[in-house]
């Protein structure tokens, strides 16, 4: 492939989005970029502080606690007080909760902050989620939702080098470095980002205005309450790469620079063929690409069982790694087809704690089935959930109509407002953000905020 075809194939992936996308999309990388504490938490406490592995195995549940709490919380929120100012809140309450974590010296006190920080980290993914649903069109929202998935992975990446580094220095600079960055993100959201949540109007035209949604509307959706809970057991085994896998090479006699550099494969490679594999299943079957990234989540760790080199771990992580590659957008931009236009929030707080939840259950799946079985079983288990995950998604989507799979029943009341002149994806700031031409939200343009 030439040079210019290179280009061209990278200003393809980043066309036609809209400016609020980016600003959003910056948010993100540079709020990953201060990753510190779910990273270096466990070590903050055993080595710095010197408490025992029980106890920082305590305070790491409860900030995964804090999460489960805050995900339908915060969805709630996002619907009812809007995008923006969740996000404002999520993000300076995060950036005093973790300042305030550096502080602690109380193990009641670690532990009580330590659950504060995640109920505040977390609360902003259901508002990310929905602003981007909504400033983003249908046919654009998988290459945008790996777009931000890569900003991710690449901040993440980013941090997690310099982060040690400085941890060597201080780990309270670590924490003020996160909260400092945290910050910058709500500077950047309350100024750059206007509200974007659909306002109701009555649609007309042959279609019905969208009734009101609550988290019992939620619940009752068995189709999404389906896709929720298969999102639970692809969670269950990708967390395995952060629980399992370092616990079974160090039991084979590998050291944690080993196990780095082996998992240091998997930000690599989401880095590098992110933006190229979405380009390639942006437009195909959604069941198949859900399918095929479930088995390969599955038995992608199943093959570490045969593994014994290093390279051939590291063969493993690459395998399980194209699954989470694939598997990321394709779910989330099912999530919002699958959402009505006006409970975008509360679906996407449901969803969000199905990842909580496994981040809970998965260290305890691995560490009952290491101790009393072995690795073997762990990853065994691992190819059967693979194998019940990509059945369900299989019959799940057996019967999804056809609106549904290319717009969903919330997004047809969405292009309905559109082509009356509603506010369906309207950001509103001191006046109305402009979506211009009827149906095409390519060109947004903002009012300025008081």
């Amino acid at each position: 492939m030439s040079v210019e075809s290179l280009r061209r194939a990278a200003r393809e992936s980043v066309s036609g989005l809209p400016r609020a996308f980016w600003w959003l999309w910056a948010s993100t990388l540079v709020n990953r970029l201060g990753a510190f504490v779910a990273t270096f938490m466990t070590l903050y406490l055993t080595l710095d502080r010197g408490y025992s592995a029980t106890f920082a195995g305590l305070v790491v549940a409860l900030h995964g606690l804090g999460g489960v709490v805050s995900s339908l919380v915060a969805g709630v929120m996002t619907d009812r007080l809007g995008r923006r100012p969740t996000l404002l809140v999520a993000q300076a309450s995060t950036a005093f909760s973790v300042a305030l974590l550096g502080f602690m010296e109380h193990p009641a006190a670690i532990a009580a902050v330590a659950l504060l920080v995640g109920m505040t980290s977390n609360a902003s993914r259901p508002a990310v989620s929905a602003m981007m649903a909504d400033i983003v069109r249908p046919e654009d929202r998988v290459r945008a939702f790996a777009l931000n998935y890569w900003a991710i992975n690449l901040g993440f990446g980013i941090s997690a080098a310099v982060a040690g580094l400085v941890a060597e220095y201080s780990y309270l600079a670590g924490f003020l470095g996160e909260a400092a960055l945290t910050l910058v993100c709500a500077v950047l959201v309350y100024v750059k980002l206007p509200e974007s949540r659909p306002e109701r109007s009555a649609v007309g035209q042959g279609f019905a205005a969208e009734p009101e949604v609550g988290m019992g509307t939620v619940l009752r959706d068995r189709r999404f309450m389906g896709v929720v809970g298969l999102s639970f057991v692809i969670s269950l085994i990708f967390t395995q790469g952060s629980v399992g896998l370092p616990a079974a090479m160090g039991a084979a006699g590998f050291s944690p620079a080993e196990y780095g550099l082996v998992i240091a494969a998997n930000g690599l490679l989401i880095v590098v063929l992110q933006i190229p594999v979405t380009r390639f299943i942006e437009h195909r079957d959604p069941r198949k690409l859900l399918v095929a990234s479930a088995l390969l989540a599955g038995y992608g760790f199943a093959m570490t069982a045969f593994a014994g080199p290093l390279w051939a771990y590291a063969l493993t992580v690459c395998v399980w790694t194209l699954a989470e590659i694939v598997n990321s957008p394709t779910q989330m931009g099912l999530v919002v087809r699958l959402s009505p236009v006006h409970g975008r929030g509360r679906y996407q707080g449901m969803y969000t704690m199905s990842w909580a939840v496994a981040s809970l259950v998965a260290p305890l799946m691995a560490g009952i089935v290491l101790d009393r079985l072995g690795a073997d079983w762990l990853w065994a288990t691992t190819g059967v959930l693979g194998t019940v995950a990509a059945l369900g998604y299989w019959l799940l989507m057996r019967n999804l109509p056809e609106d549904a799979g290319s717009g969903g029943k919330g997004e047809r009341a969405e292009r309905a407002e559109r082509a009356v002149g509603g506010k369906g994806e309207q950001a509103v700031a001191v006046e109305a953000v402009a979506v211009v031409g009827a149906g095409d939200a390519r060109s947004v343009a903002a009012a300025p905020a008081a």
